[in-house]
């Protein structure tokens, strides 16, 4: 025959530190009960001293979520590069815009490589962002709409082709890439500068 299980709740209460204190509370009135000071009034004396000592307890703290760390986030981003990787060299792609996509992916892979890029990358939270974005959404959307695009590009011709819009965006998701190196590299200079700006004060103190 199964035996039914106390609820969380009530589990979570006798572990709670309100518990903990108002039974140490109770266990005093017990002794003043033994050594008769509670006279014929003890179970109120006890039940008593256990509700104060419950609420002078300190309130029970939740705990705090613990979130993926910067290392974590970049090597799921890395994990995604792969996915994309694997996504792009089943895609048909015009000629330029494969060529410029192969070099934009390359960009990424060396930024999230394991060593300085992911040194720098793991100081720097907006850099992160900006990165999983691009591989996570922008660059699978570009390629994507241009598939949809060519196909009813080839039911109504005209205008500007899917692939001239295609190069457009991998040129400015190429540029922003650039620019996401330039900054991580001017920020590791500036350091060096800082570090040497130090040294020489302290060699002159």
């Amino acid at each position: 025959m199964a035996t039914s299980r106390p609820p969380a709740r009530v589990l979570g209460y006798l572990e709670s530190k309100k518990n903990l204190v108002g039974s140490a509370c109770g266990l005093a009135g017990l002794a003043l009960t033994v050594a008769g000071a509670a006279g014929a009034y003890w179970p109120v004396v006890v039940a008593g001293l256990y509700g104060a000592g419950a609420l002078i307890a300190p309130p029970e703290r939740a705990p705090v979520p613990l979130f993926p760390g910067t290392a974590e986030q970049l090597e799921a981003v890395r994990e995604d590069l792969g996915r994309l990787r694997d996504y792009g060299a089943e895609v048909e792609l015009p000629p330029a815009a494969e060529g410029k996509l192969g070099e934009l992916l390359d960009l990424y892979a060396a930024l999230l490589e394991p060593g300085r890029g992911v040194e720098a990358l793991a100081t720097e939270p907006d850099a992160v962002h900006a990165l999983s974005r691009a591989i996570r959404l922008d660059v699978p959307e570009c390629v994507d709409t241009y598939n949809r695009t060519r196909w009813w590009t080839r039911l109504t011709p005209g205008g500007e082709s899917p692939e001239r819009h295609l190069e457009r965006q991998l040129s400015v998701l190429s540029d922003e890439a650039e620019r996401l190196t330039a900054g991580l590299q001017d920020r590791e200079a500036r350091r060096q500068q800082t570090h040497t700006a130090y040294l020489e004060e302290r060699g002159r103190s």
